[in-house]
């Protein structure tokens, strides 16, 4: 008989509705059962496309003497950490001070009140290679719970006090600089792997925010060497086996420090950060391969992880078949087979393929050399080899579309889905892709029906039909920041006042009023142990960085000084953090540099419908100005100003006869109207001369 998990709609949890384990769901009746057995909790927190979670599965949870063990000594509680971010951090900062480590799957024994007490992530069913049994850890519990509880509670006690310590960030002075950015600069490049790209060694993850960093950076200060860590980062993994290079997208991280093993999930939120961080290389440097990687990574997003209502789903597995990696690789005859001997030699050459392999036995495909450098050594057109490579590789991602795919868990997820849509809309103009444009409007406008409650609130996740959980920190501030970038690439209003709404709403039930910064959950939502405030980023932005990179944003539109104030509590909650680990602080560091300016407000008026307008507007988008805001007001249009555009547009008239009339201004300043196309354009490639070069 199926368990209680069988009712959940969380992919993950839905894996293990037939274990003979009596898992249960987090909810009131689990955690009351608890109590009135006087139990301890077993908390298993993972996700569906986490490797060791499916071992730990398959070892212990479908053990039947394990089952036993665990169904008469422990209430059993399943949490997809994807739904419930919440319990995970509190539950992860707990098995990291009890051990030193964390991940997944992550195993924490509760007290009936919620008190951790013991804990570490995965155990194989019996002890091997020094490695406690999870049979042994389970009696052991048991045995402290029934003999030895006093010591049990004070150490849930204890650790409870530690993590209620650790729950609020040290607080800053609120007193920022430039130097601030530059340390943060210098520190990156003390870890820089000069060789392979990236950051310290293996295992190798890709930091798309510290690229990001890198290319601000460069453009304040006009330091050649900080833009050449991004760009050989970029080349690197676009070479790398952590890139797909058949399908496009890329693999959640490196098992090594060269970037050829990845673990070979995809994830929804690595892959528009990284799209997001390949356009800005693009724009940046003009490189036509960064151009073709985004566009590939969004592409992929689009073909395999998007629902027909809009919006994006999860994660890719890395298992197929019950091997990680299978879905990816190829042997060296398989090549012979799809392409031919002679034009499997070629790409078995320029992708790294051979007899022997390189992972267990198969090949990941990557690029040791470039496909220019290959060309020159072989003596070939270097355009003839790459417009062959490119349809073999057509070929072999149709034969591998006929392979087992990996599962995919298609539930949507607020924070991730407005990564995404930022991600979407960022590139839509500077890769002139309008299908981008489009795709994110549809993904915005499903969230903001089907992830709303009646009184406007965010809800977190969405599966077939049903959503549920009330949204997080990190929900209201991806999706207020991608609707600030969904105006700016359609200028469509409503974008911009449903941002104003998200962030009011972030504001009133999430602040921190005693130091600055906002809390991970809302003031009513469920009491746990500890309430968390976010600032380091992991593998996503931190919720209070993306939400101080919001407000800024949208202090600047609306000249609303409330938005401003918020927004400097939150960079003081993350300035001891900048200014200690800025490696854990890249997110923060963007939102300090757009507040440290300079922040051109850029004023377009004229007719949206003319072809000057138009071309102005397209050109501005292909520009490297990341820190600007852009509104755009139709004069062809009658009717009043958009109240939320009021303040910026306020005394603003375009010039008779030339499209269009532009307005740059700062602190409260603006420089006098430029008008007509080509005088426009001239004024953006200024704006993006970066200001180390202006001197």
């Amino acid at each position: 008989m199926p368990n209680r998990l069988a009712t959940e709609t969380s992919p993950y949890l839905l894996q293990h509705q037939n274990n003979p384990v009596d898992w249960q769901p987090w909810d009131d009746q689990a955690l009351e059962q608890a109590s009135a057995l006087d139990r301890p909790i077993f908390l298993s927190i993972g996700y569906s496309a986490c490797h060791w979670c499916h071992v730990m599965e398959h070892e212990s949870f479908e053990n039947p003497q394990i089952a036993e063990l665990m169904n008469q000594h422990f209430i059993n509680i399943k949490v997809d950490r994807e739904e419930r971010p919440d319990l995970d951090q509190i539950y992860m900062q707990a098995v990291q001070t009890m051990t030193g480590r964390g991940g997944w799957p992550m195993s924490v024994f509760l007290t009936p009140d919620l008190q951790p007490f013991f804990g570490g992530t995965y155990w194989p069913p019996n002890s091997q290679r020094g490695m406690a049994g999870f049979d042994q850890v389970l009696l052991a519990v048991h045995d402290a719970w029934k003999n030895r509880r006093p010591q049990a509670l004070a150490q849930a006690a204890q650790l409870t006090e530690q993590i209620q310590i650790q729950s609020t960030p040290e607080m800053g002075d609120g007193q920022f600089d430039e130097s601030l950015l530059l340390d943060a600069g210098m520190s990156l490049e003390r870890v820089f792997d000069f060789r392979n790209g990236g950051f310290g060694g293996a295992p190798k993850f890709p930091h798309p925010m510290d690229i990001r960093l890198l290319l601000r950076l460069w453009r304040r200060t006009g330091r050649d060497g900080l833009r050449q860590m991004a760009i050989t980062t970029l080349d690197k993994m676009a070479a790398g086996g952590i890139y797909d290079h058949l399908g496009g997208g890329f693999h959640r991280y490196s098992v090594d420090d060269r970037w050829l093993v990845p673990h070979f999930e995809k994830m929804l939120y690595d892959n528009a950060l990284l799209a997001a961080a390949y356009t800005d290389g693009y724009l940046a440097t003009g490189n036509r391969e960064y151009h073709r990687v985004a566009c590939e990574t969004l592409d992929y997003v689009l073909r395999e992880m998007t629902d027909p209502q809009g919006g994006f789903y999860s994660t890719e597995d890395a298992d197929s078949e019950g091997h990680e990696g299978k879905f990816y690789v190829w042997s060296r005859a398989e090549l012979d087979q799809r392409l031919g001997v002679e034009a499997a030699e070629t790409f078995a050459a320029v992708y790294d393929v051979s007899q022997q392999g390189n992972f267990e036995g198969s090949n990941i495909l990557n690029l040791p050399k470039s496909i220019e450098n290959y060309a020159s050594l072989r003596k070939i057109d270097a355009q003839q080899l790459r417009e062959q490579l490119a349809r073999d590789r057509q070929k072999l991602l149709a034969a591998r579309a006929t392979r087992v795919r990996p599962s995919l868990d298609d539930k949507l997820i607020v924070s991730w889905n407005g990564l995404m849509i930022d991600a979407l809309a960022h590139a839509a103009g500077a890769l002139e892709q309008p299908r981008y444009l489009q795709t994110a409007k549809k993904a915005a406008d499903f969230l903001m029906s089907n992830l709303h409650r009646p009184d406007g609130r965010l809800l977190h996740t969405w599966r077939h039909g049903k959503a549920k959980f009330a949204g997080f920190l990190d929900d209201y501030a991806s999706l207020a920041n991608a609707l600030v970038s969904l105006y700016e690439a359609s200028f469509d209003v409503r974008y911009l006042n449903r941002a104003v709404t998200t962030a009011e709403n972030a504001i009133k039930y999430f602040t921190n009023f005693d130091g600055g910064g906002f809390y991970f959950t809302a003031e009513d939502q469920q009491r746990l142990v500890a309430r968390m405030m976010d600032v380091h980023d992991s593998s996503v932005p931190s919720g209070n960085a993306m939400m101080a990179t919001a407000l800024l944003r949208l202090a600047k539109i609306t000249g609303r000084d409330d938005f401003r104030q918020s927004a400097e509590g939150t960079l003081r909650s993350g300035q001891a953090l900048m200014e200690k680990s800025p490696m854990a602080a890249g997110q923060m560091l963007l939102a300090l540099d757009f507040h440290l300016g300079p922040t051109p407000e850029i004023v377009i008026l004229g007719d949206s419908t003319s072809a000057e307008t138009t071309s102005a507007i397209a050109a501005l988008h292909r520009q490297f100005i990341p820190n600007k805001i852009v509104i755009q007001h139709d004069t062809s249009q009658a009717g009043e100003i958009p109240e939320i555009l009021a303040p910026l547009l306020r005394g603003k008239h375009a010039s008779a006869g030339a499209q269009p009339t532009v307005f740059v201004c700062e602190h409260a300043t603006c420089q006098p109207p430029v008008v007509g196309v080509e005088s426009v354009q001239d004024l953006w490639k200024l704006l993006a001369t970066p200001t180390g070069q202006k001197h």
